[in-house]
């Protein structure tokens, strides 16, 4: 039997009203289109959103980085931006930065994230999907589900976890990638992904070489050259079975983590897990969110979604996610709540620092 392949990719290509949330025309659309090519180029397919962002998770048998499974998601964003702009929906057709497709959509805007596998007895996949954020949002929660065993305690009681995981990270600046061994080098893993603006998990392994988890790197800005947006990722997480168990995958979202994105792509703010009828950005066009969905993978089929933040055991950490947002958003435009001048480079305020530049004038000692 072929592996299978999952491909989730996702643009912001219009939404309604401001940066909120994705209109059910968009969806309605990309789903008919995927549809289609079941059973030819597909084996299956998932159209949903979170906040803006419309999220194609495709299965197949034709491996990473194809040509027409990316071409056939460039196509969906393309129609769909046609009817964004009909619409006149905000920010229509903002995550293409190219007017033609070129082999593969990485570099070309949309977001990536992508796994090859030979499916188990049972293969409980997650994907993850977030907004108003950026992929380094995930590290903090890629540690805790695959290298701390006071989360997993499958990487103490669990033969099958015991010998750790590896960590491909991937340093989104300086253009180059490393691999830590974990628990062997989780201080040197954590030496870099401490810092998530530029470092960020792109993969993590069994110690094997199986995939574990996989995620999108695409930088928005650093592609464009100018402030797009922020690059809003996805995530997919295998569990059970010489995997962290679901409920250990999704546990550490029960934390509320401070990350950068929030208002014009500007500001850190809690990341709230929330079930998708709550996936719609407002409050300062916030607070960033992530959404779960979990399938059952069998011979290709996505069995599912479950909604897995969809439960009262989220909360609590909903409310603290509020509370926090209180007392960061009180900040106003002050550091940390604005992110620091190293990363405001990627939004809007170089233009404006532009206009100032000839009123400053040199100090005298």
């Amino acid at each position: 039997m072929p592996k299978t392949t999952i491909s989730v990719i996702k643009a912001d290509v219009g939404s309604f009203p401001g940066h909120s949330r994705t209109h059910p025309k968009l969806l309605e659309k990309a789903a008919q289109m995927l549809k289609t090519e079941k059973g030819k180029l597909l084996t299956d397919s998932f159209v949903t959103h979170c906040g803006d962002d419309l999220e194609l998770i495709m299965t197949h048998t034709h491996g990473v980085d194809n040509e027409k499974v990316h071409k056939l998601a460039w196509e969906v964003f393309m129609e769909c931006t046609k009817i964004a702009k009909t619409l006149k929906l905000y920010g229509a057709g903002q995550d293409m930065l190219a007017d033609a497709f070129s082999g593969n959509v990485k570099g070309m805007g949309p977001g990536v994230a992508e796994m090859e596998f030979e499916e188990r007895g049972s293969d409980p996949v997650m994907v993850f999907m977030a907004d108003k954020t950026e992929p380094g949002a995930w590290n903090f929660y890629l540690y805790k589900i695959f290298a701390d065993p006071f989360n997993t305690p499958g990487l103490v009681i669990d033969p099958s976890l015991h010998e750790g995981f590896i960590f491909e990270v991937h340093d989104l600046i300086g253009k180059r990638k490393i691999r830590f061994a974990c628990p062997e080098e989780s201080y040197s893993l954590l030496a870099y992904i401490g810092a998530p603006s530029r470092y960020v998990i792109k993969y993590v392994f069994k110690k094997d070489g199986t995939i574990a988890a996989s995620t999108s790197t695409q930088r928005l800005n650093m592609m464009a050259g100018r402030y797009v947006g922020k690059d809003d990722p996805v995530m997919i997480v295998r569990a059970q079975s010489g995997f962290p168990s679901m409920g250990e995958v999704i546990e550490p979202f029960t934390i509320p983590v401070l990350v950068a994105g929030w208002m014009r792509g500007s500001h850190h703010g809690p990341f709230m897990p929330v079930g998708l009828c709550d996936a719609n950005c407002t409050r300062f066009d916030g607070p960033p969110r992530v959404v779960c969905f979990g399938f059952q993978v069998t011979n290709g089929t996505l069995i599912g979604p479950a909604d897995m933040f969809d439960d009262p055991g989220f909360d609590r950490v909903r409310a603290r996610c509020n509370k926090l947002a209180d007392t960061i958003r009180a900040q106003g435009p002050f550091e940390p709540h604005r992110l620091s001048l190293e990363e405001m480079e990627y939004t809007t305020l170089p233009a404006v620092e532009k206009k100032l530049a000839t009123r400053w004038e040199p100090l005298r000692e």
